[in-house]
């Protein structure tokens, strides 16, 4: 990808983030990898609605080493540390919607209550153990929550949402918002049922290798 093209992206993401409701403020930060070992993300304390282009970071994502003035999202690490780990990843949004954030105050793992949740999300969704922002404690345990799906809540913090580029984290972050609330809202009429284990696991195997790329035909 041009690392113009790149700026301008993640550019769209943050606003895109505060119209969705996602995160409020300056808080949450969003990236793409720009190539193997570099990746462009948000500053830290800019307004979303404010950045343009040229204000967003470029980091290295084996040293965190950056060029510009501006400094990158403090939760640099966390993104570098997502990136080495999953090759395929090439978008990532950090965000503290609504419902994500209430579970992840629960510390209540999401079992696979929806099937859109179970096909793009994968079979549940975990929590992170908690650890201080921006330590390497938090990007440690985030990485290994993440494992095998495609978001993760953040014990007492939000949500971190992963794609193969930024359409698909934000359909992750959406179908993610959705299931949280439905399951929330489903124990209180007698609890959630959640789908069996191995379907769970095959519809989201289904969407990953087959339809997934059907839809970008």
């Amino acid at each position: 990808m041009e690392e113009q093209q790149a700026r301008v992206l993640v550019c769209e993401a943050g606003r895109r983030l505060l119209k969705e409701n996602l995160v409020v403020g300056t808080w949450g930060n969003v990236s793409i990898r720009l190539t193997k070992n570099e990746m462009i993300i948000s500053p830290g304390g800019l307004r979303y609605e404010d950045l343009e282009p040229g204000d967003l970071v470029k980091v290295n994502i084996e040293t965190l080493d950056y060029k510009g003035s501006n400094k990158p999202s403090s939760e640099k690490n966390l993104h570098a540390s997502i990136y080495k780990d999953r090759k395929n990843i090439n978008a990532i949004i950090h965000t503290h919607q609504q419902n994500a954030s209430t579970l992840a105050a629960a510390r209540r793992k999401l079992p696979p209550v929806l099937d859109d949740l179970a096909q793009v999300v994968g079979p549940d969704v975990r929590v992170a153990d908690y650890a201080p922002s921006s330590s390497v404690a938090i990007a440690k345990n985030t990485v290994k929550a993440l494992r095998g799906r495609m978001a993760a809540f953040m014990a007492n913090h939000g949500a971190v949402c992963l794609g193969r580029n930024m359409d698909e984290a934000f359909i992750v972050a959406q179908v993610l918002e959705k299931a949280c609330k439905t399951y929330i809202e489903a124990e209180f009429i007698g609890g959630a049922k959640k789908i069996g284990k191995f379907d769970a696991l095959f519809m989201h195997q289904y969407y990953l290798r087959k339809y997934s790329k059907q839809q970008k035909k």
